[in-house]
């Protein structure tokens, strides 16, 4: 049963929590689904996981393959394709609670193989990794290089007179570095080489490589293979590093359903050279869901603890919940906001996505520079804010939230890294500032994302005059238009002024390269808000759900330009009393929140056994689950440690 605190917390939420559940699972339906495909997970014994942070990295490992093992069980079962982008598999292995070694054979290995090879080659090799005859990878970053991809000094080398590649690691920064299930699980890999063909080099393409036997799983001649160790996190996965000595492999091996080397050996170029780039776009849209799923987590843990938490006395004989105290609502109901806000960006990118996707099968390939660009912004903005957002809750739980029982710990141990893999997230914002820069200075063939561009720069002021104005939504936009516009113009013309002062092109962008990275982060900001703001409107929902999604969506703007007030004054479009409006408008929401917070997380609707969390179930029992969490701690198991004896010396003065 439910402590007192949450009880009454939940009874004054003013609309149906079921409502918000449904709507952001896409409806009832999706819900009664994903529940009872988390019943699949959760009642089964290989995912109890409770004494978790008491076992080896070892052990964590073998359950992590076991936990593998159930799942491809679950699919066989229940006949859940694990070829495509398929909803269930993804719930799935987001219920599992870890990163497990069969997750990049399904995200990165298959996707692959499915998007960039052949038909022939995926009428080969899609039904064995439809039925994990074969396990796979991705193994693209090296221990010298990773996001700049033309760095990469693995090479495949083709042999006319033999019909073959010869994939070779030549030194030792060129060796494969942390692709995931690398270091003992997987036999196969998808490898990222420099293809050399009649004397010439063509750039990256992507090669299926064996790296251990089918029969005793032994790596293979010439395949230096293992694990890199310990890590922040992610015990669960054998990071792995490679290394090819002159590896032979079939022609038909290389990837080539845009990028082709015919058996005499020449190259025929793709039509766009980004194409390849097609797994990791994908890779980074999901990123930008699961950056709202993780911060969501992190909120639900920190709200219902401060709402059970009782702290201080504000007047005397009243000691009210954490959650009262507005210093605490400021921390946590923006990190609320947000997981919204990326929620409905994350709904965005995926459409834009599988439409790009359609568009390239069908032979057009226009669309997937775009995506390229602004899948790049948008992870590193999403993954870099709720990094943040997460140690934001952790530090709110006082205390307790340090500790593992808090299972705060474990959600940043998990999410740390997205600001690193699939793109380090400064190269990712330098990659995207290319794109936009490149529409800015041809506006007639900016995307309409950037339509905003085109307007000239906002001489008139902003017209708010009252609290009431900062509920408009197309004001909010305006001012968060300007500000991206203002920047994004500035950054250009300082651009252009030092190329015309005779820097190189290359110097001056490294030079701006601070302004670059912040141009990029306003555009995603006014991205998502623009997106965010839409999306409510389109919603058919009731009036006091509408109400509700509505407070949120302020506290995102509002709080918005203040966390950022200095670039909005910048911009000349705010000034300072009005600046004074958005801070009071902020408390005004804050308040709105407080009634509906712990319901506005329910809604979420994580599973206790997600959570893992003593501070956050359902029930709101605390204290009970930390002290019967202590009592797991293998220091326990015995009344007087054996390391008792180091401690006697000294405390019987004989040391």
């Amino acid at each position: 049963m439910a402590t007192t605190s949450l009880i009454t917390a939940r009874n004054q939420a003013t609309f149906k929590v079921t409502e918000l559940i449904n709507l952001l699972n896409g409806g009832e339906e999706r819900t009664k689904r994903r529940k009872q495909i988390e019943s699949w997970i959760y009642k089964n014994p290989a995912f109890l996981n409770g004494d978790r942070f008491q076992i080896s990295r070892e052990e964590t490992y073998k359950r992590a393959l076991n936990m593998s093992n159930e799942i491809i069980k679950i699919c066989r079962r229940e006949k859940i394709d694990t070829l495509n982008d398929n909803p269930d598999l993804s719930r799935l292995l987001f219920s599992a609670g870890e990163e497990l070694p069969i997750g990049l054979h399904i995200g990165m290995f298959m996707p692959a193989i499915r998007d960039q090879g052949t038909e022939e080659q995926k009428r080969k090799w899609l039904p064995l990794i439809k039925n994990f005859e074969i396990l796979g990878t991705y193994a693209q970053t090296e221990l010298g290089h990773g996001t700049f991809l033309r760095g990469l000094e693995t090479t495949a080398t083709y042999d006319v007179s033999k019909r073959e590649f010869i994939l070779n690691s030549p030194t030792v920064t060129s060796t494969k570095w942390w692709p995931g299930a690398l270091g003992k699980s997987c036999n196969y890999a998808v490898v990222a080489a420099q293809l050399y063909t009649k004397g010439k080099c063509y750039g990256i393409h992507m090669f299926i490589v064996q790296l251990r036997s089918m029969k005793d799983h032994k790596p293979l001649p010439g395949v230096t293979i293992g694990d890199i160790g310990n890590k922040f996190g992610y015990d669960t996965m054998d990071n792995g590093f490679l290394r090819l000595d002159n590896v032979r492999i079939p022609y038909e091996n290389m990837l080539m359903r845009y990028a082709k080397v015919t058996p005499q050996g020449d190259y025929i170029p793709p039509k766009n050279s980004k194409i390849t780039y097609g797994v990791m776009t994908l890779v980074r849209v999901n990123l930008v869901r699961e950056a709202s799923v993780i911060l969501a987590a992190a909120t639900t843990i920190a709200v219902r603890y401060s709402a059970v938490r009782h702290q201080t006395e504000i007047r005397p004989g009243e000691e009210p919940p954490v959650l009262d105290y507005v210093t605490q609502q400021f921390k946590l109901f923006p990190q609320l906001a947000t997981a919204f806000a990326f929620h409905f960006a994350a709904n965005y990118m995926l459409d834009t996505y599988n439409q790009v996707r359609s568009a390239v099968s069908s032979g057009n390939l226009n669309a997937i520079t775009e995506l390229h660009g602004i899948s790049a912004g948008l992870k590193a903005f999403t993954t870099e804010i709720s990094i943040a957002g997460i140690e934001i809750c952790r530090r709110a739980c006082g205390g307790h939230g340090y500790s593992n029982a808090s299972g705060i710990q474990q959600l940043y141990n998990l999410w740390l890294p997205s600001a690193t893999y699939e793109g380090e997230n400064t190269v990712m914002y330098l990659q995207a500032a290319r794109y936009i820069f490149k529409c800015y200075e041809n506006l007639s063939e900016a995307p309409v994302t950037m339509n905003y561009l085109r307007s000239p720069q906002q001489t008139a002021a902003w017209n708010i005059k009252t609290l009431e104005d900062l509920s408009n939504y197309d004001a909010l936009i305006a001012a968060f238009e300007q500000r991206a516009r203002s920047k994004i113009s500035n950054t250009a013309k300082r651009l252009k002024q030092l190329t015309k002062n005779g820097m190189h092109q290359n110097d001056a962008w490294n030079t701006v390269s601070i302004d670059l990275v912040q141009s990029v982060k306003v555009h995603c900001h006014c991205f998502i808000i623009k997106y965010y703001f839409q999306s409510l409107k389109d919603l058919k929902i009731s009036s006091s759900l509408r109400q509700v999604m509505n407070t949120m969506a302020l506290l995102y703007a509002n709080y918005g330009i203040d966390e950022n007030s200095g670039e909005f004054l910048e911009s000349g479009f705010i000034n300072g009393e009005q600046l004074n409006l958005v801070r009071a408008k902020v408390l005004l929401l804050l308040k709105e929140i407080r009634v509906n917070a712990v319901a506005i997380v329910d809604s979420f609707d994580f599973d206790d056994n997600y959570l893992r969390s003593a501070l956050g179930a359902y029930d709101g029992n605390v204290y009970n689950r930390l002290y019967n969490w202590a009592k797991l701690s293998p220091l326990n198991k015995t009344e007087v440690h054996s390391s008792y004896k180091y401690l006697k010396p000294l405390l019987q003065s004989n040391l």
